[in-house]
This record gives structure tokens, sequence and C-alpha cells, in this order.
């Protein structure tokens, strides 16, 4: 077989290399994708951060290829960051490098993989290997793993290596297996699963660790251990139109650090998590209802990390992800110390003698500590209904609850954060390849009467008009309005006028080739991806990105 593959380095404002394969046999796949940002400073908002100052542009970007052939598969991606806030919000970042390989192979009922690769056991909960790159995460494994199949509906895998760190290794070895079994008692099927995972320390993360128990008051002290390791259990079982799905994982006792104290002290103790979900769904009708309870249960590669540094595990929130602007503010990060979830959510679909569509939908969840003490809750309610096969609106009205002083580690000074959203949306279809779509948010903190009581920064107006001509083009404009501001006693951060946070949005796609320019602001708070969360400074520029696969 003959294959040339040159990598071209071209001199442009993308800073992207182009890759020209030419094929005699296999199959060649990639996929490339830029963001690019332009820093406008604005102090009024806090949009202040050095990159403002000095950097003034950042770059992200990943090409990733794929080539099979005879049974193996091959996979590279390349990473460029110039300048990016990727990782830090607050910091300029430049490196580039292979960011990802693999050589995989499958025989018979046997896949052997060598390089990076992401996995997870049953729902992530003790070990996800993944990356979202919107939130700059990459927990690869480097390593081996080998997926095996020895009877139908037994599925078994192990791995051992060790965690991706942008372009480098965390030193502290992880392994673990997997195990998962399908089958039928009469009508009900159980998929039942169990794993195991063990992490060993490195020994100078171990002296780390060591120094700061020496340091710590005697009584606090604690001789810590090279090796963590955990299991869990869990089954889905479906039964008509029943879904049942449990699950209970514990790890042994570790160092950890206990970011809920001032001085952060390292503590040595165990964790479990135990999370119970049931459904029932039938035409025009689905019901959801969850339950999550988590003891201490950070898994990481050392207790030396910090925010999202070194997770091996995934605990995502199960409250609502909402999309729209205002409805997606108030977002409830998972404590890994310990906290209790309850969520609920229904969906209810009419047609009539039209073929229209009718929706209502609902959603309530609440968050709290393990200890009582409220975290976080939500009460959503949304109707939709079809007028015609053209036109299309929708009402709703969101109210939260959220801990501001907890999940952003803000002071005494500001209060619990109380807010009351009613939302809308108007979408029209012109023809088969034109339409308009129309939203509307009003996030109102405080008392709801008060215009001048509130919490956070106050109450919010969001408007946003969108036109879609299919299947080029979209165009949005939108304004966000800090109506009736508010800070707390002593904040210097953001000015107290009244602020305007405006997008202007354009995309122009052809084929598998996406390009889209935006003017935006940002206001500060918590951004969230995919259950994943972190607190993010404002934001003010230009944004550019291109992606495309082939």
């Amino acid at each position: 077989m003959k294959k040339r593959i040159l990598l071209i380095p071209i001199a442009f404002s993308l800073s992207q290399p182009i890759l020209v394969a030419q094929d005699d046999k296999g199959t060649f796949s990639g996929s490339l994708t830029t963001n690019n940002q332009f820093f406008v400073k604005d102090e009024k908002i806090g949009a202040n951060t050095e990159l403002y100052e000095r950097q003034l542009t950042g770059t992200e970007a990943w090409l990733v290829t794929n080539y099979g052939y005879k049974g193996f598969n091959f996979a590279a991606r390349f990473d460029l960051f110039n300048n990016s806030n990727l990782y830090n919000p607050s910091k300029a970042y430049s490196n580039s490098g292979l960011g990802m390989w693999q050589v995989s192979k499958d025989v018979d009922n046997l896949n052997v993989t060598a390089g990076y690769f992401y996995d997870q056991f049953g729902s992530g909960t003790m070990f996800r290997a993944y990356e979202d790159r919107n939130l700059g995460i990459d927990y690869a494994i480097q390593g081996v793993r080998v997926k095996y199949q020895p009877v139908k509906k037994l599925n078994l895998k192990a791995f051992t290596g060790r965690q991706k760190y942008r372009f480098g290794i965390r030193e502290p070895v992880i392994k673990g297996a997997n195990a998962e079994y399908t089958f039928n008692i009469k009508k009900v099927q159980v998929e039942a699963g169990t794993s195991i995972l063990n992490r060993t320390m490195d020994d100078v993360s171990m002296n780390l660790i060591v120094n700061a128990i020496n340091n710590q008051p005697v009584l606090q002290r604690f001789d810590p251990k090279y090796n963590m390791c955990a299991y869990n259990a869990y089954s889905s079982i479906t039964w008509k139109n029943f879904r049942f799905f449990l699950e209970y994982a514990s790890k042994s006792k570790e160092a950890i650090k206990n970011t809920n104290l001032p001085t952060q002290p390292l503590e040595y103790k165990g964790g479990q998590v135990y999370f119970a979900s049931t459904s029932y769904s039938k035409t025009g009708f689905g019901f959801n209802a969850q339950y999550k309870r988590i003891e201490g249960f950070p898994v990481r590669t050392s207790p030396n990390e910090i925010q999202l540094d070194g997770v091996m595990n995934y605990l995502p929130s199960i409250t609502r992800q909402n999309t729209y602007r205002l409805l997606a503010r108030y977002n409830a990060v998972v404590q890994e110390l310990g906290e209790e979830d309850f969520q609920a959510d229904f969906l209810y679909t009419h047609k009539n003698k039209k073929k229209l569509k009718t929706q209502v939908s609902g959603n309530a969840s609440y968050v709290r500590k393990l200890t009582g003490e409220e975290l976080f809750h939500e009460f959503y309610l949304e109707v939709s209904k079809e007028f015609s096969k053209k036109a299309k609106w929708m009402l709703g009205v969101q109210q939260i609850g959220y801990n501001q002083q907890v999940y952003e580690a803000k002071g005494s000074e500001y209060p619990f954060v109380n807010a009351l959203t009613p939302f809308g949306e108007f979408n029209y279809k012109f023809s088969k390849k034109t339409s308009t779509r129309i939203e509307f948010q009003f996030l109102k903190t405080g008392k709801l009467f008060d215009m001048k009581d509130g919490a956070d920064l106050g109450s919010f107006l969001n408007l946003l008009a969108e036109f879609n001509m299919a299947p080029h083009w979209s165009f949005a404009l939108g304004d966000m309005v800090n109506i009736a501001p508010w800070r707390a006693p002593g904040f210097k951060g953001i000015s107290n006028e009244k602020l305007h946070y405006y997008t202007f949005f354009a995309a122009y796609t052809e084929k598998a080739t996406r390009f889209t320019l935006g003017y935006v602001k940002q206001v500060a708070g918590v951004n969230c991806t995919g259950g994943v969360c972190r607190v993010e400074p404002a934001f003010s520029g230009l944004k550019f990105t291109v992606s495309t696969s082939f």
C-alpha cells in the first residue's frame, strides 16, 4: 500500500496546518475546529484581564485525523493554543503539538488500543476519561486498553495508564476493569455492571502530600496511602414502559482536600455515591425522577490538584440543563465533598385533528448540603403550541434559588439569590428555506415587585432576534440589559449603572464547513457545558470559529 500524507504549514491568521492525503487503500477522515477571540476591553462589565491589556487575541485549534486499514485504526490530533484563555479565563496560554494519538486493532471479539483513549465505567460516577473542548477539559488516558466479548451480551474491558495533562502526563498510575452483562427475565430486560479502579501515587506527589500534612496541627495529621481503590455496581431494568437505574460507588480512605474550610486542610476519608432514577414513557407522555447522594467522593489523580484539574470521574448535576441565556445564568455546580439532589420532570404532547402539536413540560429540582442547608432549587414550566405549519409560540416561567456563597466562593455580603424568569419564543417559517425566531427572557432577582431590591448583579432583560436562510446563512441580534443593577456592598468589579451585553452573530455553512462570527459581551458568572461548570470573568470582543470535516 502506498499512502502519502503531507503536513503543510500555511502562514495565515488561523495558524493552521492543511492535510493533503492521497489514498490507495484504506479509509481516511478527519476534522478541523478553530476558535479565535479578539479581546475588546470594557471596564464597566469587568472585561479587563491581562488579555485585554497585552495579548488582545487568542486562538485554539484542533486537527483530528483517522485512518483505517485491514482492521487497524490510527488516530491523531494536533492541538494549538496561541494566547488562549481556555484553561484559565484570566491568563494567556500558548503551546502546540501532538495532543492525542491512538492505534487500535480488532481481532475477532478482542479489541486492543494503545496510546490515548477515552472511556468510562457505567455512568462515569467512578471513572470517566473524556474531553470537553469548550471548557478546556481533556482527561484522556495514555496507556493500553483491552476490550473483550467472550460470549454474546457479556462485555469486559480493562486498562492501565496515566492521565493526560495538556501536552504532558500526570505521574500517578491508574488501573481499572469493568464487566457488563445483559439478560432477560421473562419480559424484563436487565443490564448489570460492576467496576474496580485503582490509583497509585508517585513519589513526587506523595512528598507534597506529606509536607502539607506535616504543616497541619498534630491532631489533624495522618499517614497517607499510596493506593486508592474504588468500586461500583449498577443496573438498568426495563419493563414495558418503565425503566429503572441504580448505582452505588465507594472508594477507600485517602488524603482529600477539604475545600469547605478556609485553610483547606487534608483529611483522611473514604467516600460513596448513591444514584437512582426511574422513567416512564408512552406516546404523548413521559416522566423521569432522579435521586443522588454524594458523600466525600473526589476522585482525582492527586489531592494536590484543584478545581477541574486531575478529575478522574464524572459527577454532573442532575438539575435541568437550560439553554436560554438568562435561564442558564445560575447553575448547580456539583459539590464532590457532599450534597443530596432530587429532580423530576415530565413532558406531555397532544396533536389535534390538523396534526398541530401542543406540548407542556415541567421540571423541579432541589439540592442541599448533607447538613440540610439549601444550595439550589429550580421550578420550571413551559407550554408550546403550533398555530400552523408555519407559526409556533412558546411561553414559560422559571424560578431559581441559588447559593452564591458556595457556588462562586463569595463572601457573606452576597445574599442567597432568588430569581423569577418568565420567557417566551416565537418561530415563523416564511418558506422552506427562510425562517425567523424571536425570544425574550426577564430575570428578576429579589422581591418580585421591588425593583430596587436584588441580589447577585440585579435584574436582566434579554431580547434576541434570529433569521435563517437555509442551507447557508444564519443571523442573530440580541441585547441583555442589566435593567435593575444591584451590587454587593464594597463591590467595585462592575459599574453600578445599567449595562448592555450586546450580541451580534452570523454563520455561514457550506456542506461540511461552518464559519461563525460574533460580537459578544458576556456577563461574569458560572458557565456550564454538559454538566461541567466553572466560574468565568466577563468577556467583551469578537469570536470567530471555523469547523469542518472531511
